[in-house]
């Protein structure tokens, strides 16, 4: 009898834990429903700069320094105010820090730039080939999301990239919407040092 209670218990434990949404799938939800204008490219992007990073970004400090001043003077004319941060997909091991902060007067430019370059450094990979770990994450839409998200970029042209472990920029409907305006910073670094000025907005409780 006790053995077929845990039986019967175990299996109960099975059921749960595969109907519970893997955070593949949480971090998939949670983008469509947060920006119902991406492609099957944009879900790529924040997952390779999960895996990733930015240090694909990194090849001339200076003029990278100077690109975000410039994209800094064009975010004043944005219409649509980007949060402050978002986790990058599944396991947010980088975070997007969006140029809002800088805006209010929360962290400066310079903060945002040093973090972010030093978030560049090399990181240490999964074992899976990225090339498989994409088309897990794609096992885990559904047909009709993955109908209504290939466009702009084809799975097959993502499926390629990922072979080849390519970066991809946003889709043309992702910019027109949403004005991505963020650099990529590694958890520890967000965390530890621009996290808590970025919150300092918050009302103490």
């Amino acid at each position: 009898m006790r053995t077929r209670l845990t039986i019967l218990c175990f299996a109960a434990l099975l059921i749960a834990a595969c109907s519970r949404p893997s955070d593949v799938r949480r971090a998939l939800t949670k983008q469509l429903d947060t920006y119902p204008e991406s492609a099957l490219q944009d879900v790529y992007k924040t997952f390779y700069q999960d895996r990733f990073g930015p240090g694909h970004m990194i090849t001339d400090t200076a003029a990278m320094r100077d690109y975000l001043l410039d994209e800094l003077q064009a975010a004043f004319g944005d219409s649509v105010p980007n949060p402050y941060y978002e986790p990058t997909g599944a396991q947010g091991r980088f975070v997007r820090v969006y140029l809002r902060g800088i805006q209010e007067g929360l962290i400066t430019a310079e903060q945002l730039f040093d973090a972010f370059v030093r978030s560049a450094e090399p990181v240490a990979q999964p074992t899976t080939s990225w090339a498989d770990e994409w088309a897990s994450i794609v096992s885990e839409l559904t047909a009709e999301e993955l109908m209504w998200l290939d466009r702009d970029t084809t799975q097959a042209d993502l499926n390629l990239a990922a072979e080849m472990n390519r970066a991809v920029h946003h889709s043309n409907a992702y910019r027109q919407a949403y004005h991505p305006r963020y650099r990529i910073v590694e958890k520890t670094i967000f965390e530890q040092e621009l996290r808590p000025k970025l919150d300092a907005h918050l009302p103490v409780r």
